[in-house]
C-alpha cells in the first residue's frame, strides 16, 4: 500500500503531450508544470496537486489504495472542467505501475493506460496511451518527467 510514498514531496514537471490524440497526428507539445505530493492515510492513498502555468490550468490527482482489492485507484479532475475523470486501477509490479481504465474522447469510448516508473530517489516518469478499439492498439499521448525540487510547498499561487 506504499507504492507511491516515493511521489511525496515537491516536482517540476517536463510535459510533452501530442496534440491531437487518435487522430493519426504527430505534432506534439510541451509545457512545464510543477507538482506537490501529500501523503493520505499513512501512504493508502496521496493526493497530488499540479500547476501548468504556460497553459493557465491546474490539476488534482487523488490515488487511493483499496486494501481488499489490493489496488490502486487514481482519479484526476483539470481546472478546465472541473469534474472528477473516471478512475484507472491497477498495481506496481517493482519499479513499475501499469493502470487501465474506460472513459471517453471527443465523444467516443476509449480505453486509457497510466504507467508509473521509479527511477530513483529523485526521478520519474509518468505515461498515458489512449486506445480507441477496446485495447488492441495503443497510441502514447502525454509523458511526464519528474525531477525532485525539495521545494517547500507554495500554494502553487493559489
Amino acid at each position: 500500500m506504499n507504492d507511491f510514498d516515493f511521489l511525496h514531496g515537491s516536482w517540476d514537471v517536463a510535459n510533452r503531450r501530442l496534440t491531437a490524440p487518435l487522430t493519426g497526428g504527430d505534432t506534439w507539445e510541451e509545457f512545464p508544470g510543477h507538482s506537490v505530493i501529500r501523503p493520505l492515510f499513512g501512504g493508502a492513498g496521496n493526493i497530488d496537486e499540479i500547476a501548468f502555468p504556460t497553459l493557465d490550468r491546474r490539476g488534482v490527482t487523488l490515488r487511493l489504495f483499496d486494501r481488499e482489492e489490493q489496488q490502486w485507484s487514481i482519479f484526476w479532475s483539470d481546472s478546465r472542467t472541473g469534474r472528477l475523470d473516471p478512475p484507472v486501477t491497477g498495481s506496481f509490479t517493482g519499479d513499475r505501475g501499469d493502470f487501465h481504465g474506460e472513459d471517453t474522447y471527443g465523444g467516443r469510448p476509449i480505453r486509457v493506460h497510466f504507467t508509473w516508473y521509479r527511477l530513483g530517489p529523485d526521478t520519474a516518469r509518468w505515461e498515458q496511451e489512449f486506445s480507441a478499439d477496446e485495447g488492441r492498439n495503443w497510441e502514447l499521448n502525454w509523458t511526464m518527467d519528474l525531477t525532485r525540487t525539495g521545494a517547500a510547498f507554495d500554494g502553487l499561487g493559489a
